[in-house]
């Protein structure tokens, strides 16, 4: 103790006469340059190491002088250094000088130090920007490109089961997430009664972290996804619950569908319009017969764009026959503007939930339950019921068309079949009708 005492009398002897600001040599050093020491204007004492190089000198920071350091401890304190702490920083120091000598020394040695922190910096800023929240917003905008009807379903169920329930997990960056969280995020659903939910849920975040990973190996994927750095799918560690992956559309029977033609058949107006469409060409998606232009309208046929299937295929032409009574309809129509179903002169297609909406008020209470919906159910199942094969229906209503037969070798159109299907369609519609003249 007495020793330590002597040290720090002697180092403080001979920087109390030194100028604040000032320096003193301590020590030269054998491994080159010197130790030297600062007087603070706090009273304090900071360490240097004093070097030359290519004929200029420069000073180095070593620490501030702790006094109750032990004088022989070699290691940093909490405090700071001894004066045997910072002779051997400075040996370091001129160590590593040396080894970078013919490329700027010691300069250089710092200067490598502040690159790597202002990269790991500017990376860690990146990361934190490129949150779980910005990657499926980043995922919506997508699919909203590709003209996905799913875009808004993905985007509500994102705002409220993702960033509106678990906010410091949206904020994490995307790369961090962990399949426990993800798990979380479904149980929690689960609990709730919402099963389907979270099997959508769990599609759609599956679904985000796959484009990041895939902007790796495919040039379909939008650049901004590569920015997230993602290396695992935590979604994909999961699997769906099947108890939920049951249809809920309750196909209407043939009573019901005719029940519903008698409400619409005679119906004035667009309302009647759009709902005879909708039923006379099979029961189509209601969203993409709401987007029907009148360049897809033939005199015979109308071609809808399905975008429903694999992101990154684009959208799928489909063409539907229409019967002699519907086409009829649809020629007697002033073509105004782009679209068909239109309330404001073809510049705008009504919204699906629009078509829902009438169809509901027309049929009131008739009809227990009643869903638009339904009918495209209720259609497909009326046809089974009449011999009408599954790959019919399939090409009919734009669905089960996705196996490599159907992708790459069978190029028939299907429109005789799908005619035929129609017409059996208008056959049972009209049957009641016809028995009760």
């Amino acid at each position: 103790m007495a020793e330590s005492k002597s040290v720090s009398s002697s180092l403080a002897g001979r920087t109390r006469s030194v100028p604040v600001g000032a320096f003193v040599t301590l020590e030269k050093l054998d491994r080159g340059g010197s130790l030297q020491a600062r007087r603070l204007a706090s009273g304090g004492v900071q360490f240097y190491w004093r070097y030359s190089h290519e004929g200029q000198t420069y000073r180095e920071p070593v620490g501030a002088y702790d006094p109750s350091a032990p004088p022989k401890k070699l290691d940093e304190t909490s405090r700071g250094f001894s004066q045997a702490a910072a002779r051997e920083r400075c040996r370091n120091l001129a160590q590593q000088h040396a080894q970078r000598a013919a490329s700027g020394g010691l300069r250089e040695v710092k200067a490598d130090e502040r690159r790597r922190f202002e990269q790991r910096r500017a990376e860690q800023a990146l990361k934190s920007s490129k949150t779980l929240k910005h990657l499926l917003k980043d995922y919506v905008d997508h699919l909203r490109e590709q003209g996905r009807r799913s875009s808004n379903e993905a985007q509500g169920i994102f705002r409220l089961h993702v960033v509106g329930a678990w906010p410091s997990i949206a904020t994490m960056p995307a790369a961090d997430i962990t399949t426990d969280q993800v798990l979380d995020m479904l149980r929690r659903l689960i609990e709730q009664g919402k099963g389907r939910t979270a099997n959508k849920l769990r599609s759609y975040i599956r679904a985000a972290y796959q484009c990041a990973l895939d902007v790796k190996v495919s040039a379909a994927i939008p650049l901004v996804f590569k920015a997230y750095s993602v290396t695992v799918n935590p979604a994909g560690q999961t699997k769906r619950d099947p108890r939920y992956d049951l249809a809920d559309k309750l196909p209407l029977s043939r009573d019901e569908l005719r029940r519903y033609w008698c409400f619409i058949r005679n119906l004035e107006g667009l309302r009647g319009l759009c709902l005879r469409l909708h039923l006379l060409t099979g029961g189509q998606r209601i969203d993409q017969l709401a987007r029907l232009r009148w360049s897809d309208v033939a005199p015979d046929a109308i071609t809808i764009l399905d975008t429903k299937g694999r992101p990154g295929q684009g959208a799928r032409s489909h063409t539907v026959p229409l019967l002699p009574e519907m086409a009829r309809e649809l020629n007697a129509c002033l073509r105004l503007g782009e679209y068909v179903l239109s309330s404001t002169d073809g510049k705008k297609p009504i919204a699906g939930t629009t078509l829902s909406g009438w169809a509901k008020e027309v049929v009131g209470e008739a009809i227990t339950a009643f869903q638009l919906k339904r009918v495209r159910s209720g259609v497909e199942t009326l046809l089974a019921a009449n011999g009408v094969s599954r790959e019919v229906r399939g090409h009919l209503q734009s669905h089960g068309l996705s196996g490599i037969q159907a992708r790459h070798y069978d190029g028939h159109d299907y429109m005789p079949e799908k005619r035929r299907a129609l017409q059996i369609l208008l056959g049972e519609l009209q049957a009641k009708q016809k028995q009760a003249r």
